[in-house]
């Protein structure tokens, strides 16, 4: 008896050294890549109240049109949320934030009605964060947060325009910024030596003559008692830069701050083509700049080796154009020297009119060809688009699969996936599309928790195999459809095979082409494993997705 019993301890003892190295071996997570990266897009004001005390500031008390003031949300609400685990289940390993820069004091009306600048891109004093989102403490606190999770953190830069001029905000002087003409956009010229709307002053971002700061800006500062050093801190950048002191370099060396300070990963830059090309060429150096200075100076808040992503909103850029976008009487080449990315703005298109492997096959040549090295950041909703995929919110689950599975960068807008309301009653214009997180409903509303689920199993699927995003996509069968998609660079190797509109209940798929014979394979959309065998997999699952991956 007693030979039995340490017969069967060291059998339990080994199976469980086997099970632990199995499951350590399962836990290793898949290298951070761009290029197939989950990125979560949150309009700061609208995300999440983490402080309500600082929901009021500079007295912006005013009535608003719908949607259009603030609503509370700040950096502390992010953090809650990052600290919770909100994104890590979503399977997000990037969060874009709009601009948290201190905003113009007052309001102002577009057309739609009053309106602050909750949405961020109002910039008054770039040096500053806007009390509103929060303070210094809250933004290093956030970064620190999201990185102890594995997840990057992307700030908004604006470069090209101030805010809006206002009884509490007086225009910046003449040698700084163009009040007219307003932008027509019929050719180049005429989309970046012009205003963009009507009282949104365009920096003039092609002067080389040194300008003076903005008396506004510099009693500002001396108010705060910081002036001395913000003056020593700009003699500094120009010494080591030799660049004149013209208005985009002021902006540059505020903006890089965020990055030698806080540490933040990228950019999306916003309102690309309207500012010269060689602007951005200047703009990546010193982000590469300021992200190694980080680097070298904190070297214990260093994730990996990865460098300062940039991503740029070209409007109307489509993965089609590959590298040219076109102006009708000039063609720019964005990516060269400066963007890792550009925001795509043609998927919501071809989700509604190409089959999936078609559109899957377009994708993954571009990107394996023309775009190699370089990506593209698909979207099906967003914060100005005022025509998304689904904006009744009819699809949540289709929308789900065609952004998930699309090779390139996803952006997931934030209610994406819980169907958050994008057509509200009483707003106007792109308010519509900017309606206060749904907590609630993702609380409390079943249908609600069934959409945020299928969108958590997606996201997580794409953030454990680069090969989703990143890979070379390949058909397996046309009926039932099936598809690969492999990756491998650096000595790490991933494949997976995907498969959708399959029959519920018991699903037999041949996937021999790709995995081996006796190969053990996880669904992680329902959760079970199967064996390779004759070169099929059996899965019996109430579902018709499959996400199978090799077991190691």
């Amino acid at each position: 008896m007693k030979q039995i019993l340490v017969f069967l301890f060291l059998c339990v003892t080994l199976s469980s050294c086997q099970n632990a190295k199995k499951a350590q071996i399962k836990a290793v997570k898949a290298p951070f890549i761009w290029e197939g990266a989950n990125v979560y897009f949150l309009l700061t004001d609208r995300f999440n109240n983490g402080d309500k005390a600082n929901d009021v500031n500079f007295n912006r008390t005013l009535e608003t049109a719908k949607l259009r003031g603030f609503e509370g949300g700040d950096i502390k609400g992010v953090t809650a949320k990052i600290n919770d685990g909100y994104f890590t289940d979503l399977g997000i390993n990037a969060i874009w934030m709009t601009p948290v820069v201190e905003q113009i004091h007052g309001g102002t009306d577009e057309g739609t009605g009053m309106s602050y600048g909750f949405h961020g891109y109002w910039a008054s004093d770039w040096t500053n964060l806007d009390p509103n989102f929060g303070t210094k403490a809250d933004l290093h606190d956030m970064v620190e947060a999201a990185h102890k999770k594995g997840i990057r953190v992307l700030l908004d830069a604006v470069i090209n325009h101030t805010g809006p001029v206002t009884e509490n905000d007086a225009v910046w002087p003449d040698n700084w910024v163009r009040t007219s003409p307003k932008c027509d956009y019929n050719n180049f010229e005429n989309t970046v030596t012009c205003t963009l709307v009507d009282n949104l002053p365009d920096v003039r971002t092609e002067r080389n003559e040194a300008v003076e700061l903005p008396l506004p800006l510099v009693e500002k500062w001396q108010k705060e008692g910081r002036y001395e050093q913000e003056m020593a801190e700009l003699d500094a950048f120009f010494k080591r830069t030799g660049h004149p002191r013209a208005p985009r370099f002021y902006i540059m060396k505020w903006l890089t701050d965020y990055i030698t300070e806080f540490g933040i990963d990228g950019y999306r830059v916003d309102t690309v083509k309207h500012t010269e090309p060689y602007v951005w060429q200047e703009f990546k150096k010193e982000c590469d700049y300021a992200f190694e200075a980080f680097k070298k100076n904190n070297p214990s808040k260093v994730i990996d080796t990865q460098d300062f992503y940039l991503v740029g909103e070209v409007y109307n850029y489509s993965i089609s154009a590959k590298k040219a976008f076109d102006f009708g009487d000039k063609k720019v080449n964005y990516f060269e020297n400066s963007f890792n990315s550009l925001i795509n703005f043609e998927l919501k298109w071809n989700a509604a009119q190409l089959d999936l492997d078609s559109m899957f096959t377009k994708y993954s040549e571009i990107l394996n060809s023309d775009l190699e090295g370089y990506g593209v950041l698909n979207y099906l909703s967003s914060h100005d688009d005022g025509q998304p995929f689904d904006p009744n919110r009819e699809k949540p689950y289709e929308a789900g699969i065609k952004l998930l599975l699309c090779p390139g960068t996803s952006q997931v807008y934030y209610g994406d996936e819980s169907a958050r309301h994008l057509a509200i009653e009483g707003a106007e214009g792109d308010a519509k599309l900017r309606s206060f997180m749904n907590w609630e409903a993702i609380q409390n509303d079943d249908e609600t928790k069934n959409i945020l689920n299928h969108w958590q199993k997606l996201g997580q699927f794409r953030v454990n195999h680069p090969a989703v995003g990143a890979g070379r996509h390949q058909m397996i069968s046309k009926q039932p459809y099936l598809f690969s998609r492999r990756y491998s660079k650096a000595g790490y190797n991933d494949l997976v095979v995907v498969g959708l509109d399959l029959a519920s209940g018991k699903k037999n798929l041949d996937v021999s082409t790709v995995f081996e014979e006796g190969d053990t394979l996880f669904d992680a959309y329902s959760g079970t494993q199967t064996e390779v065998k004759n070169g099929m997999v059996s899965i019996d699952s109430a579902y018709d997705i499959v996400l199978l991956s090799k077991i190691i």
